[in-house]
């Protein structure tokens, strides 16, 4: 871990992957490695605790696809399982949130799996002080699920978009007081815009495991 305070590193594997098929996204083999594995292994590298977010029907094929990773974490992966399913990305951040025990969290979607360890670094450090840092692209998009947040504000900042209807992650961090980072920022950087690269589908799923050939 090279960020100067300790951070969870919080995956948000939930969903139910409807645009990709029958299978688990989250477990899908990318280049001989479940996807979730390779956003786990990136994780290690600025996280010292692990905190994962899935249903509890995914937890036994979860579990196994990360059953190595207890050298890579203090405490090896924290498994924190949706009281009620299919409520969203943002339901998902706060059970992972509650679960974790470090003041920062960096959340990271499990089809992410080329997340740059410095971009969260990055964000780790701007959000020292305040409650948390995220980019916003050239387009005007935010990036939410990779991120980085203090840990019980973010929680109960998503509680209550929660109890009020709003299933938007940008309706939980409007709440806090966020740090805003600019994709250009990113490139002075040298990060590389492919870590927010998304496999919701098959045939991107192809196009990853080529850049991984």
């Amino acid at each position: 871990m090279s960020t100067e305070q300790p951070l969870a590193g919080v995956v948000i594997a939930g969903g139910y992957s409807t645009r990709f098929g029958d299978e688990d996204k989250a477990i899908a083999d990318l280049a001989g490695t479940p996807m979730i594995r390779r956003v786990v292994d990136r994780l290690a590298g600025v996280a010292d605790e692990l905190v994962v977010n899935c249903r509890d029907d995914q937890l036994e094929a979860v579990r196994t696809a990360l059953e190595d990773c207890n050298r890579e974490f203090e405490s090896g992966p924290r498994f924190a399982t949706d009281p009620v399913e299919d409520r969203g990305p943002l339901a998902g951040i706060r059970v992972g949130f509650d679960a974790a025990t470090r003041e920062y969290g960096a959340v990271v979607a499990c089809d992410m799996p080329f997340v740059d360890p410095a971009l969260l670094e990055l964000l780790a450090e701007r959000a020292h002080g305040r409650d948390g840092a995220l980019v916003r692209l050239a387009d005007g998009w935010f990036q939410p699920t990779q991120a980085v947040y203090r840990t019980d504000p973010m929680a109960d900042a998503c509680a209550d978009a929660l109890a009020e209807s709003d299933g938007r992650v940008l309706a939980a961090t409007e709440r806090l007081d966020c740090v805003t980072v600019l994709e250009s920022e990113l490139e002075a950087a040298g990060i590389d815009p492919v870590t927010f690269e998304s496999v919701d589908t098959r045939e991107q799923l192809e196009t990853a495991t080529k850049r991984l050939s």
